[in-house]
């Protein structure tokens, strides 16, 4: 049995206390996402955890699948309530970015081929700031996803987002290396599966 395209995971953090990260973050300055032709408008990045050694911009931004040593960077020791969360999930941490959709802006459909859990390494969304606006699309389908919420989705299939609302998008976006508790979070043949459940929350 192929293993599901999107799963809801069963943590929930404070959208609040978050977003109050954010205002921390206030002033620094987002970097343009380098993929050009995979948007239109501003889709931008703020680096929270980067391939370790990485100083310029563009290379603090790119979640390198090669890259086998990462860093936190500075901005995340002014992030408590995202320090927290992160502490909270207990997986291997790669890339850890801020990634925001202005309003009007669209991610047009594409493909991350090395994004895939069956593979070893998958991306985690927790949606900060969401509107009623903002269309993510999987394989054709549409994801909903509350602030505060974790979501895995197989990102090497196609996907596209359009914010038509009127304020931001921002996740935070993480890449972790998939383990036995992912795993059996996700895979409906692995002995630990456990199948959908209530989301708990901590932090």
């Amino acid at each position: 049995m192929a293993w599901p395209d999107r799963t809801q995971l069963p943590y929930a953090f404070d959208a609040a206390g978050l977003q109050g990260d954010l205002a921390a973050l206030t002033g620094l300055g987002w970097t343009s996402h380098f993929v050009k032709d995979n948007y239109q408008g501003t889709w931008d990045v703020l680096p929270l955890r980067s391939p370790a050694g990485a100083r310029h911009p563009i290379q603090m931004i790119y979640a390198d699948p090669s890259a086998t040593a990462f860093a936190d960077t500075p901005m995340l020791a002014a992030c408590p309530a995202i320090r927290a969360a992160l502490a909270a999930l207990p997986f291997e941490r790669q890339s850890v970015r801020l990634m925001r959709l202005t309003p009007g802006s669209v991610i047009t459909t594409h493909r991350d081929h090395d994004l895939d859990a069956e593979q070893g390494r998958a991306r985690l969304h927790i949606p900060i700031l969401t509107n009623g606006g903002v269309d993510f699309r999987l394989n054709g389908s549409r994801v909903t996803m509350a602030p505060g919420s974790v979501w895995y989705l197989r990102l090497s299939d196609p996907h596209s987002v359009a914010n038509h609302g009127g304020a931001d998008r921002i996740h935070l976006v993480l890449d972790v290396v998939v383990n036995d508790h992912l795993r059996g979070l996700i895979d409906p043949e692995n002995p630990q599966f456990r199948g959908p459940r209530r989301a708990f929350t901590q932090g």
